[in-house]
Order: C-alpha cells, then sequence, then structure tokens
C-alpha cells in the first residue's frame, strides 16, 4: 500500500550554492521508483508517495540520487504528513505569537539526553524555544534571519543533523499530503 513522505532537502538553491532544478529534481526522484513526486518551493520540500515504508531506506534513496544525479550531498530528512500533524499540534507556542515568528528544526534522529539538559540551559534574547525527541520548537521574536538559535547552532549543540522550516511552510506540507 503507497503512503505519502515528505523529503526534506537541508541546504540547496540557497545563496548559490547546492543548486537544483525542481523540475530535474522531480524527474530524478520519479526514476527512482517514488511516485506522484511534487516539489514546494525552492528550498527543498518534495512530496511523494512509496509502497516503501522504511524512512530511513527512503532517506538513503532520495540522497544517493540526488547525489548521482546532482553530485553532491545534501542532508535529507523523511518524514510522513501525520508526523508534521503531531509537530504542528504539540507547538508550545502557536498560540502565543505570530505565525510568521514560528519556526520547526526539524531533528533526524533523537538527540542524547544530557545534550538536551546543557541544550534547554541556553538563552537568548528575543528568542524561546522548546526541544523535544523530533524538533526543536523556535520563537525568533525579531524573526529568523536575525535569531542566533539557529539549525547550525542547534545541530551543533544536539550533535544531530537537522532542518528548519517555517510556519508557513509546514502547514503547507501538510496540506499536501492529505
Amino acid at each position: 500500500m503507497k503512503k505519502t513522505f515528505i523529503a526534506l532537502l537541508r541546504g540547496i538553491n540557497v545563496g548559490g550554492q547546492k543548486k537544483i532544478k525542481m523540475a530535474e529534481l522531480r524527474e530524478t526522484l520519479t526514476r527512482t521508483g517514488l511516485e506522484n513526486v511534487q516539489t514546494y518551493i525552492q528550498s527543498g520540500n518534495v512530496i511523494f508517495e512509496s509502497s516503501e515504508g522504511n524512512l530511513k531506506s527512503l532517506e538513503n534513496s532520495v540522497r544517493e540520487a540526488i547525489l548521482k544525479n546532482f553530485g553532491f550531498e545534501v542532508p535529507t530528512l523523511v518524514i510522513s504528513g501525520n508526523d508534521i500533524k503531531e509537530i504542528l499540534k504539540a507547538n508550545p507556542f502557536a498560540d502565543k505569537v505570530e505565525e510568521n515568528k514560528l519556526y520547526y528544526v526539524l531533528l533526524k534522529k533523537a538527540p542524547a539526553k544530557d545534550l538536551v539538559a546543557q541544550f534547554e540551559e541556553l538563552n537568548y534574547p528575543n528568542e524561546d524555544f522548546h526541544s523535544t525527541e523530533k524538533c526543536v520548537y523556535l520563537m525568533c521574536k525579531k524573526g529568523y534571519g536575525n535569531a542566533k538559535l539557529n539549525n547550525n547552532l542547534i545541530e551543533q549543540k544536539l550533535k544531530v543533523e537537522a532542518t528548519t522550516r517555517n510556519h508557513k511552510t509546514m502547514q503547507k506540507l501538510l496540506e499536501l499530503t492529505q
């Protein structure tokens, strides 16, 4: 039975680096056996169907196809629409701030508890956060572009791969999976 998944690609089409045309990406991933491949905006959001249910296997397929066809590594996280629904539902900041200040740092694996404890001690003016095993929820009162607490810092502190999406993108990805 086919299910719908989302591949979140980190760091493509940003600042002239790792450029991938979305039409070429859709073609490449379709050739790997993924079905009904569609993309949302240029920053690496791919919605697709597959009868393969193993998320790690799907991540590897997408990552390897990009490496083979475009010549560079792209950190890849594959999740389900239900994962996005749960992440959105659990957002502790959903009712407290304007939607354009909400960001989701999606973690590839659960970070070590001792690293989470150290991370929870951090304090940045104009930035609030809450971490779970799958996501660090960010509320950036002055916008993500001005935030000290960003994807790179979170990866460094928690020692996990991550990719960040804004609230609007997360809502649209959920909509596209239903």
